[in-house]
C-alpha cells in the first residue's frame, strides 16, 4: 500500500468521527466535526498530488479516490437531511448521479463505450461545491451562514446534474460546448 492510497483510505475512516461528532449536541463537538471534515476534504487534494508527484498512480487509487469522495460527501448529507436542513429528494438526485457514474466507470461496456473519461472540470467543481456546502451547513452557526450553505448546496445540486449529463452524453455535450467557444 503506497502513501497516496493510505491517505485515501484514511479519508474513509475520518467519516466515522465526523458523523459521531455531528450527533453531539454541544457546539464544541460540531466545530471539531467541521475541522475533521475540512482535513478529510484536504486529503482528497493531497493524495492525488502525491500520487502524481511520486509516480504512484494505481488502479486501486483510481477506484478508491472517487469512492471515498462519495462517502465523505453523502454521509454528512444524510445527517443534514435528518436535521431537516436540506431536502431528501435533492440528496437522492446526488446519490443517484454518483451511483450511475460509478457504475458506468466500473463497466463502460454496458453503455457501449470504449473510453470512459475520469472526472472533468464539471465533476471536480461539483465536488468542491458539495464540500463547501457541507462545510457551511455543519458549522454550528445560524442565520446568514446557513443561508450561504443552502445557496452552495443548490449550486452543488445544479453542478451535479450538469456534470452527470456531460459525463453520460459526452459526444453531444462536448460538441455543444465547443460550438459556444
Amino acid at each position: 500500500m503506497n502513501i497516496p492510497n493510505s491517505i485515501t483510505i484514511s479519508r474513509i475512516f475520518l467519516v466515522i468521527p465526523i458523523i459521531y461528532l455531528l450527533y453531539q449536541p454541544e457546539k464544541y463537538y460540531q466545530w471539531v466535526a467541521f475541522g475533521i471534515f475540512l482535513l478529510a476534504a484536504a486529503t482528497d487534494w493531497l493524495d492525488g498530488y502525491l500520487a502524481r508527484k511520486l509516480n504512484q498512480i494505481t488502479e486501486l487509487g483510481k477506484f478508491l479516490d472517487p469512492l471515498t469522495d462519495k462517502i465523505l460527501v453523502i454521509a454528512p448529507f444524510l445527517v443534514l437531511i435528518e436535521r431537516q436542513q436540506i431536502p431528501a429528494w435533492a440528496v437522492l438526485i446526488i446519490i443517484v448521479r454518483e451511483i450511475v457514474i460509478s457504475g458506468w466507470r466500473v463497466n463502460p461496456s454496458l453503455v457501449k463505450q470504449d473510453n470512459i473519461s475520469g472526472a472533468n472540470m464539471w465533476g471536480k467543481l461539483k465536488t468542491v461545491m458539495q464540500i463547501i456546502a457541507i462545510s457551511f451547513l455543519i458549522m454550528p452557526l445560524s442565520g446568514l451562514w446557513q443561508s450561504i450553505g443552502l445557496i452552495f448546496f443548490w449550486l452543488a445540486l445544479i453542478l451535479t446534474i450538469i456534470s452527470g449529463v456531460i459525463y453520460l452524453i459526452p459526444n453531444s455535450t462536448s460538441s455543444i460546448l465547443e460550438t459556444e467557444k
